[in-house]
């Protein structure tokens, strides 16, 4: 194209948009510029000569009459709103027009040939002069870019100067999508897509996309990498999007509207790249299945709120639209099977409104296998049902195994495999009707779906992959992880922020409570019911739900949760609180209902916010905090009245409501396990956990405060517990290149160990009639019976056998040697079970031996003392232990100056044993010293250094007392030396308050004292000048030091406040760089020196790794 004016020597719009255009051309479109086009008006927004041009060449039996006729059609074109005339459009043009020639039957005329790219007329045109009336004035609007195809303008793109910063891609928006609809909506009838750039960040979206999703095309084709560098996004979305057959490709089938029925509501949403490609690559892989017959469809793992939903709908429009030429596949049925009812009812709230979309016919959600059942057998191709994996995997009325044996039917399943996972490794036992014990046989999830659906294939959707999730749906097809999503812009950052509660316990209880299950063994408790005992009481929840704590707890909330949102007091900001367990929930919900009753008066609105008349219809009274969480047949019961009851699943749907409309009263609620998966409300901001999380339920649960939200900046986990080291192992699995996928070797290894310990437990049992237990049709009631005997056998052999433990041969016992035996098959067993390759017989045989194992284990007791009937004991020592003395109270509140305030002085000075109070005095030296030096290690060194040198002189008075010497003066001796040591680290303390507490003076907060401290301590060391120190108000201060120490601070914060710092290297290597780049800057030190570099980084690597 001709090169545009420049103005000045400087570089303008019309440049930018010269060398967009130029990229265009390079990828196959041709440029026409706008005043080129040939039109009756400049009304007109289509290329007439274009559009009869195709028509021509592509439909010959066409007279040139019948063309215009259809080319009017088209013009013409009127709804009965505007979206509603775009989505008619639309349709036409995907769908090609239906048109009744003179002589023939009715029939559909394609506007475009999908099939052919190479057939359409694709051109490119700028500053096409578009006119318009505003009261009885004629004015007109340029358009920068419109890309038409066979004369139908399909995308309109808005440019900025890159070189003008003033001149941004929301000034691009705000033109299409409020200038051009008010103005020119006959143009943007045609046009469903719209693109931004200012040629650093250019982004795609649609003509009624909101500005916060537009977002960056970053890959070009399967497998590249994804660009992350500003300055490709032009060329990659050119590429990725613009080339004439993918824009087809996109245009066809990832613009999702919804059905014409909806179009009140005017969504329409353009795919984004991570789900073009998902979808592209999960069709390839599921029809490869479908050929191969191998049943595996493949497995997606895409980060949580990245849009998996909607990657699934592309997925199903594809199979159900473009693989007609593949007899197997057909129009398919797809069976989306759902881990849980509220994901069902997601699910359902966007497939029943997507029948055109889907173009599957019927599509519904099934109560039962029975009605899926007959809902397939009427029909052999076509529908989308959804149902519930409880559902679904529930065979107490349905005794039947299979469902459907067609080939084409396709399973998604989203998440829905994690529920079954540890429910089909082992028998289940319950009571039948007549209260008789019956051991039922579990089979793997991916063996339910075998049975169900012999010849379908299956296909797995996850946010957080485990190893049995590839075991079940095969290899990984696609990945999107967390890390890339927050760098794409779908999700927001999260911020982590620890303030641990810290607990200590008496040591002379804990004493207490090991005599005491000493004695239990002693009385007859098998070794495994104390242990199971010890780990329940020795638990986090034990602790967690100690009344002070939850107090303490219920009031920091408070504080931290009303100053947050008095910083932003314009924006809607939920939270949510994560409990251990559903008393503990409530505990801390009573405390909130004491300290604070405001916060349970029910409003539809909090008081500042203004609600409409129409909004006060849908909004119902509620308080401003509450609780979610099932029932329990054992709640006592105020829990079991609040939580609703019978009702409560009624009110946890209110609730659920109330929660996601952003004007409700209902802002904070208190959750255990419901809602920290699936759940999606982009006004929850803050997260405050309470539970010990790991792996996948970690990644999931902080990733409700990741959807994006007008003015939602990240989201925030407020950590009272410490998740900080499981985070990091979570973030390497879930948030970058890891993969927890067991290798085909790893599987095969486990297959022969397994078959190997099973033989060993077969010959152990070669005088037992196993036959039973590998009938698969044996009642439940008799295959109980025969478990027990089987134990029995056990129990009573006498029989002793030779086995390796802890590397040497020994002998033990027929029991020692089968449960060991077990266990080492239950290891093989848990890791080649969830393929579903095993066979039915050892499978079920396997299960019966851990289960012969679990009843051997119990009968080894002699006694009625169980786990239960200890824990109910030791319970309430561990409460007393945690009450013991007033120290700790001061230990617990997690706030760095408790250590050193008067109070803290004053609660030590109550302990009158001296030898007691040097003890516990040391000891918090030691933590807080050690707490000191993760933020500043040149005070904690020195502070360390005395408190050694205290102890080093106690003990060596100590042992200079003469051990002859004995009565009164020794003691006195004694008392004397331990005074001294006392006073001496109360010393210490003193000194340690003091150089904490001297950041204030100085004018620095407490973080910014420690990169102080390093800078003036380099100084010293290294003996350079760096300027000049002067005394102000008793302390000494440099103030280039202190002026280069913010600095530091403030790149590090700048850098490292999000969660992926901790495994993010590009941010770490970035941050380096940053901080040498100040220190040279800043003369820091005059000559340059690595090895004062690598000792400020030091003190920065510490400082991030240990912060809090």
């Amino acid at each position: 194209m001709a090169k545009l004016e420049n103005f000045n020597g400087r570089y303008c719009e019309s440049e930018f948009e010269c060398a967009f255009v130029s990229f265009l051309e390079a990828e196959g479109w041709t440029y026409s510029a706008g005043n080129k086009i040939n039109r009756v008006t400049k009304r007109d927004v289509l290329i007439a000569d274009d559009f009869k041009k195709f028509l021509t060449e592509t439909n010959p039996d066409l007279t040139e009459d019948e063309i215009i006729q259809i080319f009017d059609n088209v013009r013409l074109v009127g709804g009965e709103s505007d979206f509603a005339t775009l989505h008619k459009v639309y349709g036409w043009i995907v769908d090609g027009v239906q048109f009744t020639p003179k002589n023939g039957l009715a029939k559909m005329v394609p506007l475009i040939d999908f099939e052919n790219p190479d057939k359409n007329i694709f051109r490119v045109v700028n500053q096409l002069v578009l006119e318009y009336t505003n009261n009885g004035q004629k004015e007109t609007r340029r358009p920068d870019v419109i890309l038409y195809v066979n004369g139908l303008p399909l995308c309109v793109i808005e440019l900025k100067n890159p070189a003008d910063e003033k001149a941004t891609i929301y000034n691009a928006w705000e033109q299409i999508t409020i200038r051009y609809w008010r103005d020119i909506p006959h143009l943007l009838h045609y046009c469903p897509l719209a693109c931004i750039s200012d040629g650093v960040k250019t982004r795609l979206g649609t003509v009624r996309t909101p500005y916060e999703h537009f977002y960056a095309w970053r890959r070009v084709n399967d497998g590249d990498k994804i660009s992350s560098l500003p300055f490709a996004e032009t060329q990659t979305m050119i590429k990725g999007v613009y080339s004439p057959a993918r824009f087809l490709e996109i245009f066809r089938d990832y613009i999702y509207f919804q059905d014409a029925i909806y179009d009140k509501n005017e969504q329409e949403i353009v795919c984004r790249y991570p789900q073009f490609f998902a979808a592209r690559l999960l069709k390839q892989s599921i029809v490869k299945s479908v050929v191969e017959k191998s049943g595996k469809g493949g497995t997606y793992f895409g980060a949580t709120g990245c849009g998996k939903t909607y990657t699934m709908a592309f997925l199903a429009r594809q199979l159900a639209l473009r693989c007609t030429n593949i007899p197997a596949i057909g129009s398919p049925t797809i069976i989306l099977i759902v881990d849980r009812e509220d994901l069902q009812k997601q699910g359902a709230k966007l497939f029943t409104k997507s029948k055109e979309f889907l173009n599957l016919g019927e599509v519904s959600v099934v109560k039962n296998r029975n009605q899926l059942r007959e809902e397939l057998k009427a029909r052999q191709s076509g529908g989308f049902y959804i149902c519930t994996i409880q559902k679904f995997c529930d065979r107490a009325d349905d005794k039947i195994g299979l469902i459907n044996e067609r080939q084409n039917i396709i399973c998604f399943s989203d998440e829905a495999h994690r529920t079954q996972l540890e429910h089909s490794k082992e028998i289940k036992f319950s009571l039948d009707a007549n209260k008789n014990m019956k051991a039922m046989i579990s089979k793997p999830y991916a063996k339910v779906l075998k049975e169900a659906f012999p010849n379908a294939t299956f296909v797995g959707f996850t946010g957080t992959p485990i190893a049995e999730t590839y075991q079940t749906f095969g290899d990984e097809i696609d990945r999107y992880t967390m890390d890339q999503a927050v760098a794409d812009g779908l999700t927001v950052p999260i911020k982590y922020h620890p303030r641990i509660a810290k607990v200590l316990l008496n040591n002379e209880k804990v004493k207490e409570i090991e005599d005491y299950y000493k004695k239990c063994a002693d009385d007859g408790a098998t070794a495994e019911d104390v242990e199971a005992s010890k780990s329940a009481m020795s638990s986090m929840e034990t602790i967690l739900g100690e009344p002070l704590r939850l107090e303490r707890l219920a009031i920091d909330i408070h504080n931290h949760y009303v100053a947050a949102c008095a910083n932003d007091p314009d924006r809607i900001q939920k939270a949510m609180i994560v409990c251990s367990n559903r008393q503990i929930a409530f505990a801390l919900l009573q405390k909130f209902k004491e300290k604070y009753p405001e916060w349970f008066i029910e409003k539809k609105a909090p008081d500042n916010v203004f609600v409409s008349s129409e909004e006060q219809k849908e909004l119902k009274p509620m308080p401003f905090i509450a609780m979610v969480a099932s029932v329990g047949s054992n709640d006592k019961p105020e829990m079991y009245n609040y939580l609703g009851g019978v009702k409560n699943d009624k009110r946890s749907e209110e609730l659920d409501a109330a929660f996601k409309q952003d004007k409700s009263n209902f802002h904070i609620v208190i959750v255990v396990d419901m809602w920290i998966t699936g759940f999606d409300v982009p006004s929850l901001t803050y997260m405050y956990n309470d539970k010990p999380l790991k792996k996948h339920l970690l990644i999931q649960t902080i990733s409700r405060v990741n959807r994006k939200y007008s003015g939602k900046d990240y989201g925030l986990i407020v950590d009272y517990i410490g998740i900080r080291n499981n985070m990091r192992e979570a973030m390497k699995i879930y948030g970058g290149d890891t993969s927890v996928a067991p290798t085909q070797d790893d599987v095969e290894q486990a297959t022969k160990i397994f078959r190997e310990e099973l033989e060993i437990l077969k010959k152990l049992f070669s005088g037992y009639n196993l036959a039973p237990f590998l009938n698969l049709e044996c009642d439940p009631v008799k295959r109980y019976t025969l478990l027990a005997k089987a134990a029995e056998y056990v129990f009573t052999a006498t029989e002793v056998l030779r086995q390796e433990v802890n590397s040497k041969i020994q002998k033990v016992s027929f029991k020692t040697y089968f449960l060991n035996t077990v266990k080492r098959m239950r290891a093989a067993f848990d890791v080649c079970q969830p393929s579903g390759d095993l066979g039915e017989e050892e499978s079920a045989l396997a299960q019966c031996f851990m289960a012969i194992a679990g009843f051997v284990r119990k009968m080894s007791g002699t006694s009625d003392v169980d786990a239960d009937s200890m824990n109910r004991v030791v319970a309430k020592m561990v409460e007393e232990a945690l009450k013991y003395n007033q120290v700790e109270n001061v230990l617990e509140s997690g706030e760095e100056e408790d250590l050193f305030s008067p109070e803290y002085f004053e609660k030590l000075s109550d302990i009158k044993m001296p030898a007691t109070k040097l003890e516990i005095l040391i000891k918090m030296l030691r933590k807080q010293i050690k707490d000191y030096g993760k933020v500043n290690q040149v005070a904690a060194k020195s502070f360390q250094e005395m408190l050694e040198k205290t102890i080093a002189e106690y003990h060596e008075r100590r042992k200079s007392l003469s051990l002859e010497e004995a009565g009164e003066t020794q003691e006195q001796a004694s008392e004397n030396i331990i005074q001294n040591a006392t006073q001496q680290a109360l010393e210490i303390l003193k000194q340690m308050q003091e150089n904490r507490e001297s950041f204030r003076k100085m004018g620095l907060t407490f973080e910014e004292k420690a990169f102080y401290d390093i800078l003036m301590a380099l100084r010293d060391q290294y003996n350079f000048e760096y300027g000049k120190d002067k005394e102000i108000n008793g302390v000494i201060v440099n103030d280039k030091c202190k002026s280069l120490a913010k600095k530091v601070k403030e790149i590090i914060d700048s850098k490292s406040s999000f969660a992926d710092w901790l495994n993010n290297q590009r941010v770490r290597d970035e941050l380096k760089f940053d901080i040498k780049l100040c220190l040279i800057k800043n003369g820091y030190p005059p000559q340059y020196s690595p090895e004062v570099f690598t000792k400020v980084m030091e003190q920065v690597e510490n400082f991030e790794e240990n912060a809090e």
